[in-house]
This record gives C-alpha cells, structure tokens and sequence, in this order.
C-alpha cells in the first residue's frame, strides 16, 4: 500500500494556509477596485492621470464635450444610482433570509428528531454499519453533528452569496466610471470585483469545512465512518439555501426585466435602462440578488456537497480504515490547490495582458478558462502523486477495489476537461460570434414565432455534447475509482470554481454598469462600451451554468452512491416495480418544478407590467422626462411576488425525498433519485442555452457590428421586436428554472443521503402496511 509523500502535518498546514492567501487576494482585489473613487474630484476623470491611463495604452482623451461638461454630476448621477440598486438588493436579501431563517431552524430541528430516532435516541455506542465488529459512536451523535454541520452550511451558503451581492453593488458604477477611460480600464474593475466573489467564496467554503471535521474530530476520535457521515449535513445546509436563493433571486429579477422590457421597449420604444422607466432599479437590483448571491450559493453547495460525497466514500475506503489523513484530505487539497492555481490565473486577466479593443474583451475570458485548466491539470497530478499513496482500495457497493494514484489523477483531470469542453459548447451555442445565434437572429426577419422556433431548436440542441462529455467523465472515472472516481471527477470540474465565480460574477457587475450609464444620461460611446462588456458577460454566465450544471450531474450521482451504499441497498433493479415507479415520479420532477418556477415569473411579470403601464399612462411629463417614476412600488412588486412564490418550488425539491423515503422506503427513493438526475439535466442545459441564445440574438441585432446585423436592425424594427419578445420568453429559461433544476437533483441525492439511516430503519411504511 505506502504511505502518501506530503506528511500529516503537511496536510494540517497546506489546507488553511491556501484558504488564507485565498481571503487575502479577495482583500487586495477589493482594495483595488475601491480606489476608484465615487465622490467628484481631480481623479474622477480630470486630465490629471494621464500618467495611469497610459498603460492602458490610452492616453484619457476624455474630456470631449460630451463627457467633460458635466462630469462632476455625473459622478454625483452615478453615485445617486449605485446608492439605490445596493439599497433595494440590501433589502430584498435580508427580507429572503428573515424567511429562510425560520425554515433553516425548522429543517434542523426535523434531522436532529429524524436520525436521532434511528436508534430510540440511545446514547449508548452501537456495532459500526460497515464492520459489525467494531463499536461506533450512538446515533444521537450523528443526528446532532449533522445539525451542527447542516446550519454551518446553511450560514456559510448565505453569508457567501450577501457578500457577493455587496461587492457586486459596490463595483458597479465604479465600472461606469471606468469605461470614460476605455474599455480595458471598466473589463478590469468588473473583473477584479468578480474575482473578489469568487476567492471569498471558494476559500470560505474550504476553510469552514476544515475547521469543521477538525473540530468534530475532538469527538468522534477513531470513528471516522461517522465523523464524515455528519459532515454530509454541510452539504445540505449549502445546497437547501441555495435552492431559496436562486429560485427567490430568479423570480425577482425576471419579474422586473420582462416588465421592463414588455413596456419599455417594445410597446413605448424607449431603450434599455432608461431612467423614465420605473422598473429599471428593480431590474438592476436583480441582477445582484438573482445571477450574484443566487449563483454563489448554488456553486457554494455544489462544492460543498461534491467534498462530502468524496469523504463519505473515503472514510470507509483504506484511508479511513486505517486512518491515513493526507489521502483522506485529499478531496480539500484538490480544492486548496485549485484557489492557487486560480490566482495565477486571475493576474493574466487583470496584470500580465492589457485590454486594449472591445474585442478582445471574450478571448480574454475564453482564456482565463483555458489556463486555469491547463495549471490546474499539472497542479492535480502533483497532488496525487504527493498526498497519495502508490495504491490502496476504495469501497465499491460492499466491496474494495484496488486503486491506483495515477488512476485517481484520472478521474480528476476528465471532470476537469469536461467541465472546459462544457463551457466551449456552451460558449458556441450562446455566443453571438457564432452560427447558431445568428441564424435565430436571422430567423427574427419574419417575426417572433420563428424566433421562438429556431431558440428552442438550438436549446435542444446544445444537449448532445455537454451529455456525451458528462457520460465519458462517468464512466471513466467510475471504471477507475467507482463512486469515489465520480466525486473526485466532479470535484476536478469545480477546482477552478475561484475563477469560474470571477467569470460569472463579471457579467451581472458589467449589466448593471451599462443601466448606470444610460440612467446617468451618459454619452452613446460609453454605453457602447459597457455594451460590449455586457454581451461577453451574457455569453460567460451562460458558460458559468453550463458548469454549475455538468458539476451538479457528477455531483449528484455520487451522493447518489453514497446513498446506495449507506442505506444498505445492494443493487437498484430498474425492472422490480418500486423502483420504476421511482424513475418515472423522479422524470417527472423537474417538469413539475420548471412549471412552477416559469409561472411565478409569468404572473409576478404581469403586475409588474401593468404597474409600469399604469405609471406611463398616469404620471403626466414622464415620457418626456420631466417627472420622475415611481420605482419603489415596482422594487415591491418584485419582492412581495418572489418572497410569496419561492415556497412552494421550494417546499417540493425538499420534501420530496422525505414523503418517498418514509412512506415507499428506499428502493422507490434510489429510483426517483435517478429519475430527476437524468432528465433534469436536459432541460436544465436546454432551458440555459435557448435563453442565453435569444438574449445574444437580441444585442447582435441591437449592436450592429456586422454587414447582417444592419440589415436587420435598428433598434425599434420588426425583427429587432421579435427579438425583444424571444429575449423575454428566454429570461425565466436561462435565469429561474434552469439554473435552479441543478440545485433540485443535487439537494434531493444530498438530502436523501443525510436521512438514509432514518429512511433504512423506519422508511416504506406503505410496503409494511400491505
């Protein structure tokens, strides 16, 4: 077997410290972004730096006319406007987590009473699930840690995507500002605001758990079977806010940008963000609370719950058997790893090249995903050859398979590459540089209808390489590792999250700085700008799901195995009748979901839209711009409508497994667990790219950059309007209902996995009755 190179100690030291510099980054990011100053002054836009616009190879030529006169208002404009997007998504969150709150506390209550009763709340030590011989700690215990472990997630989940969302609202004018200097000045705030997301989030997650298992460590001793079964409760803390906050945050955003749209755009034929429309605060509020804390918290649990899967299979693999640390660490390795690697990655963006035209703008994003794989494979394959040892056995459905470390290198490096060749796809499918967009664009000539046809086409579509990419990492992974290969796999995928979340965060930061220079009243020139960041942000939010979604799949069939194998299931046989009525409810689910999810949109959507039609037709002297709106209400509409409609979607996701797992009992619950795993992440894919395709179609049409672009626009013409309502059937698609289905199947498998002793012991209650 050997013992691994990289000491205990190594291990101890090596984790803590990688999260550490991982915060420091954030922090120095952060204070970069903030010497952009927000109060008028020389360094507002004078001609006094000339000597720091010049490395972006600009000399600020600034003070043109248009900009120079009124600068100093602008920057007050701009302040004014920062103020009240940070103000309504300050708002909206903490009236969310007042919410979440009560049910977070409910849920902890519930694991404890569940898994505490799995014994009759014994505090006695019981005979270990996986060797009778042994003692293990009492049930009691679990349940208690898992509690602990759940609200750490759940708090960790939270305070992950709030502060995102805070920095998110901090650099978005600072970007607006920014691009009076040139496009490379504003990619580069946006960005390293992104990065100050992303290096939180990631080295927050690691550092919680770290500190966690050590400190349960203190307890549980030798018992490490049942020291990282409590651990999976992280997992489910991460993953159930998560699903609150991307469901709470998609509702709200798309209820305010389809209002929005509808009225503004296509019936009074304003533009975008126009400050006489009175949803267009809300509108940029949502894309902080929606595509910022809501995709923080969903990558924030995916993470989570993809480490706990590892551990749980590893803690009754040789590692734990015989209480190897280093190897047993080494799915937080991979991520300690992964936040250097992503720093390195993250100065080629924002030090090593300069941006100096707008397109150069998405090769400098491809990129960043590009290198930080590159490192990240070579960061990888010297972890395994130092934490691990040169062979060793994984727990396989009650057996051990021989491993070895190479092997495991493996399934790491095919998630990772998957996951790039997901983003490219992705990428292709939703990118306006490409065909398939800009045959829906064309398909805009003879109206909406084609439009809508040629999206959904191209939706479908965009499925058939992520799923053959998901299937190889599956099976090569599986054949080397088993269920312990997958977790690894889809933990190779999310190594990069640091940069991943930069990536993603940049485009919601670049989209709120374009509505601050329009309702700022600034120039054309830097509204084209932001534009251009805005359309590489549309595309690489889009490449963030397409990873959200592959990691989601990984993740959730290897809490699937974890739960196979923890509630003593041997085989799960398609062919007996409980466990295909399980495939064909588990199928169902994401319809189910999708379905609730689209009409909390449609009918928040509706007020919104007849509140803004309201004020256009009430407040007199608002098209012609001499009265101000009434944004408030509409901020409400969209509070009141998401807070009412994320219950129920929610209430489903969790308490699905529960009502299966007790009442049908496990066999029926592994079925639906498949079930939803396989076709959810078809319509997860297809609903992200159909929507991602529209949108791009939209702003091919409206920035027309090519001889085919012109032809079919401008702004106002009847293939840019088919555009607009295509644009507006895809919101709920790319930002509600499919980024929210990857959070569905993994907090199914994570949550039947936490309650799998409960549901083994008591569970199918119907069955015992007949």
């Amino acid at each position: 077997m050997g013992a691994s190179i990289l000491p205990d100690l190594g291990a101890e030291i090596l984790i803590p410290a990688c999260a550490v510099i991982g915060i420091a980054f954030s922090f120095v990011q952060w204070v970069l972004v903030s010497k952009v100053k927000l109060s008028p002054g020389r360094e507002s836009g004078s001609p006094g730096n000339n000597g720091a616009g010049a490395k972006n190879g600009y000399a600020d030529y600034l003070i043109e006319e248009e900009e120079g006169l009124n600068d100093h208002n602008v920057v007050l404009k701009c302040a004014e406007i920062q103020n009240a997007i940070s103000e309504g998504a300050t708002s909206f969150l903490f009236t969310e987590y007042q919410y979440v709150g009560i049910f977070m506390v409910a849920f902890a209550i519930l694991i404890f009473l569940f898994l505490g009763s799995v014994e009759g709340f014994s505090t006695k030590s019981q005979p270990c699930v996986y060797d009778q011989s042994k003692m293990c700690k009492p049930a009691l215990a679990t349940a208690a840690f898992s509690t602990i472990s759940f609200l750490l997630g759940a708090v960790t989940s939270v305070v992950s995507g709030f502060l995102g969302m805070k920095i998110a609202t901090y650099a978005n004018a600072r970007t607006t500002l920014e691009a009076r200097k040139g496009v490379g000045k504003a990619f580069i705030t946006a960005f390293r605001s992104g990065a100050v997301m992303g290096f939180l989030l990631a080295a927050n997650g690691l550092l919680v758990l770290y500190i966690a298992i050590n400190l349960f460590k203190l307890y549980y001793g030798d018992d490490w079977g049942g020291l990282f079964e409590a651990i999976t409760g992280y997992g489910l803390g991460g993953s159930s806010m998560a699903l609150f906050g991307r469901v709470g945050g998609g509702i709200y955003t798309k209820a305010a940008d389809v209002g929005a749209d509808l009225v503004g755009k296509v019936e009074r034929n304003i533009p975008e963000d126009d400050p006489r429309n009175p949803a267009v605060i809300a509108d940029n509020v949502g894309d902080n609370v929606g595509d910022i804390a809501g995709m923080g918290s969903d990558l924030f649990g995916s993470y989570a719950e993809s480490s706990c899967a590892a551990l749980v299979v590893a803690s009754i693999s040789s590692f734990g058997i015989n209480h190897e640390l280093t190897p047993m660490l080494y799915p937080l390795i991979i991520s300690s790893v992964g936040i250097l690697v992503c720093l390195i990655t993250t100065l080629f963006a924002t030090d090593f090249f300069e941006i100096k035209a707008v397109k150069e703008i998405e090769p400098s994003l491809k990129r960043q995903l590009i290198i930080s794989t590159v490192l990240m494979t070579v960061g990888i394959g010297i972890v395994s050859w130092i934490a691990l040892p040169s062979s060793f056995t994984i727990f396989n459905f009650g057996d051990q398979k021989d491993v070895k470390n190479w092997q495991l290198f493996l399934c790491v490096a095919v998630g990772l590459w998957a996951g790039l060749i997901i983003g490219f796809v992705t990428e292709y499918y939703t990118s306006n540089a490409y065909s398939p967009v800009q045959d829906v664009a064309d398909s805009c000539r003879t109206g909406a209808a084609t439009n809508v046809i040629f999206g959904l086409a191209l939706g479908y579509k965009s499925c058939i390489i992520p799923i053959f990419a998901i299937a190889v990492s599956i099976f090569v992974s599986f054949s080397f590792a088993a269920m312990y290969g997958i977790a690894v796999a889809a933990l190779g995928m999310l190594s990069t999250i640091a940069t991943g979340l930069a990536i993603d965060a940049y485009g919601p930061i670049s989209d709120n700085a374009g509505g601050i220079a329009e309702m700022a009243g600034m120039s054309h020139r830097i509204r084209e700008r932001t534009d251009a960041l805005d359309a590489a942000g549309n595309t690489t939010a889009a490449i963030g799901k397409g990873f959200a979604i592959g990691s989601a799949a990984l993740v959730s069939l290897a809490l699937f195995g974890a739960f196979v194998s923890r509630a003593a299931i041997s085989t799960v046989d398609v062919l007996t009748p409980k466990v295909f009525i399980g495939l064909l409810v588990g199928a169902m689910l994401p319809y189910w979901f999708s379905a609730m999810t689209m009409k909390s949109v449609g009918s928040a959507a509706l007020k919104m839209v007849e509140e803004v039609r309201r004020q256009f037709n009430t407040i007199p002297g608002l098209m012609e711009g001499s009265a101000k709106p009434d944004y408030a209400t509409c901020v409400k509409i969209s509070t009141d409508a998401s807070i009412k409609e994320m219950i129920p979607p929610g209430a489903l996701v969790m308490l699905t497994p529960l009502v299966v797992g007790i009442f049908f009992g496990v066999e029926t619950l592994s079925g639906v667990l498949a079930g939803s795993l396989v076709s959810g992440v078809q319509i997860a894919i297809s609903a992200s790219n159909t929507g991602g395709a529209w949108d791009n179609a939209k702003k091919y049409i409206e920035a027309g950059a090519s001889e085919h672009a012109r032809a079919l626009g401008p702004k106002g013409s009847d293939p840019h309007k088919a555009a607009v309502i295509g644009d507006t059937i895809g919101d709920p698609l790319k930002d509600t209902s499919g980024p929210s289905l990857n959070i569905l199947i993994k907090l199914m498998a994570v949550e039947s996995l936490v309650f799998a002793p409960f549901f083994a012991t008591h569970g199918g209650l119907l069955f015992k009755i007949f």
